[in-house]
């Protein structure tokens, strides 16, 4: 039997809006079959990043001659694609590779592997420790898993974690797995350079660095040319790209990369994410505004509403830094353009007053959604080194709770402003709860509900809205 999508609520977070991907989801590959004799089995933890990932090792092990399987026990190699965000995520990649290795005894031949985040990070523990896993390898090394898993054929354990100043697989065609035909992501860089004390992402993912400008292009180009309507730009941050060729004759910065995309067809939506606020320039915004294929949606971090408590953090900005740009993108792309953030509830030392901070930040921004956390603390982080981790969980529970209650205040509010607007919508599936009706995405990244008449997946159809909630908009054909 199938292995079913799994949803994990191992982020503490708020829920989303459906049409996220928000770092508590769990993709389970979808089946190939194309004759290949051995079965790749992936579960991808977190962020949209490891789901591209997945898309690229899958890639390098088709042609190595492996399909891919939704079906646990009839794989022949078990990867688990893992986030170190949380502690919590990492419990349960723990208890998923116990229930794994039950049905490994029924199949000794299986392998089990790690990919990502997790294997960086605690590779000795999964090989020496545990014991649990054949193979662990670290996001830079997919390109050795021929290699390590030959090595794991011959007795031997598999493992890399090297980090790499180089490597963001700009040759591989990612196969792409549980797509809808319609969107599609491209990982445009790999890397962080910021640094954030709380984050253990530049300790898994290394250094910045982007990908060749025509790797990306081409990419998009033949996606348009298979019949994908959307793509979305990845990278931690992707207002950092920043790429030269090797000769320095031609440079090219996030805002170009972003207008060169959207000119490969009018037809094509454009989206990017996660922009980091000390890096979204005008250039972004005025670039944004110039092509209406490039949607009206911008996932802009905040953390926290209290310059002292971002200091802690690292962030670089302060909060007049944050709601300047917050005003510029109101300025230049108007009201309706849709900002979304990560808050965080209960950092080290954050007093009731800095967590108003953060409440009254919200009412300033009036967002439109909202990935909401408490506090935790990931080991050798900055934070962990040189801070205390002094507030009560039952306190971070209760601010988060609160920013929680204000976020959907607003997110209805956002969503009201729709109700006798038409938009152009994007059909991505049937709705989830009934055949009849159609679901997509507007430019802002809201879901809109429908009836499908003659319209299919991948059609763009205008939608006069006239009813909302939180999560969703509903209406007819105009």
């Amino acid at each position: 039997m199938a292995q079913p999508l799994l949803t994990l609520d191992f982020l503490d977070k708020a829920a989303p809006t459906a049409e996220a991907t928000p770092s508590g989801e769990v993709r389970v590959t979808a089946a190939t079959r194309t004759g290949r004799q051995r079965k790749l089995y992936i579960e991808s933890y977190g962020c949209q990043m490891n789901f591209s990932d997945s898309e690229i090792v899958s890639s390098i092990l088709f042609d190595e001659g492996f399909d891919t399987t939704d079906d646990l026990a009839n794989a022949d190699l078990v990867l688990l694609n893992t986030c170190s965000i949380r502690e919590k995520a990492e419990q349960t990649v723990r208890m998923r590779l116990k229930q794994i290795n039950a049905h490994k005894k029924r199949k000794p031949g299986m392998l089990v592997g790690v990919l990502g985040c997790m294997a960086e990070r605690l590779k000795s523990k999964f090989l020496e420790e545990d014991k649990i896993v054949d193979l662990v390898v670290g996001p830079d090394a997919y390109r050795d898993l021929p290699a390590l898993i030959s090595q794991v054929d011959g007795g031997q354990r598999g493992v890399n974690v090297l980090l790499s100043r180089e490597e963001t697989y700009a040759d591989i065609t990612p196969v792409r797995l549980n797509s809808n035909g319609v969107s599609a992501f491209i990982s445009i860089m790999r890397g962080c350079d910021n640094m954030c004390s709380f984050c253990v992402v530049p300790f898994t993912r290394g250094r910045e660095r982007s990908r060749d400008a025509h790797s990306i292009i081409q990419e998009a180009s033949d996606l348009v040319a298979a019949g994908y309507k959307e793509v979305t730009l990845l990278g931690q941050n992707v207002d950092s790209y920043k790429w030269a060729s090797a000769d320095g004759t031609e440079h090219v910065n996030f805002a170009q990369l972003l207008e060169r995309v959207a000119l490969i067809s009018p037809e094509l939506r454009v989206r990017f994410s996660t922009s980091h606020p000390k890096d979204i320039t005008d250039e972004v915004l005025h670039t944004m505004a110039r092509h209406e294929n490039i949607c009206k949606y911008i996932h802009l971090p905040a953390q926290s509403g209290n310059s002292r408590v971002l200091a802690l953090m690292n962030r670089t900005y302060d909060r007049p830094w944050y709601e300047a740009r917050v005003n510029r993108i109101r300025e230049i792309l108007g009201d309706d353009c849709a900002i979304s953030t990560d808050m965080i509830a209960g950092f080290c030392s954050e007093t009731e007053e800095e967590h108003e901070d953060t409440k009254s930040l919200m009412h300033f921004v009036q967002y439109d959604m909202a990935y909401q956390f408490f506090y935790s603390e990931r080991p050798g982080t900055l934070a962990a080194r040189k801070l205390e981790d002094d507030i009560p969980l039952e306190t971070k529970k209760r601010r988060l709770q609160e920013l929680i209650d204000v976020q959907q205040v607003y997110s209805a509010k956002r969503n009201s402003r729709s109700v006798g607007q038409v938009h152009r919508v994007l059909v991505e599936n049937f709705s989830k709860r009934s055949k009849d009706d159609l679901s997509g995405r507007n430019s802002q990244n809201q879901v809109v509900i429908f009836p499908k008449g003659n319209f299919k997946k991948g059609d763009y159809v205008n939608v006069l809205v006239h009813s909302s909630s939180a999560s969703t908009l509903l209406g007819t054909v105009a």
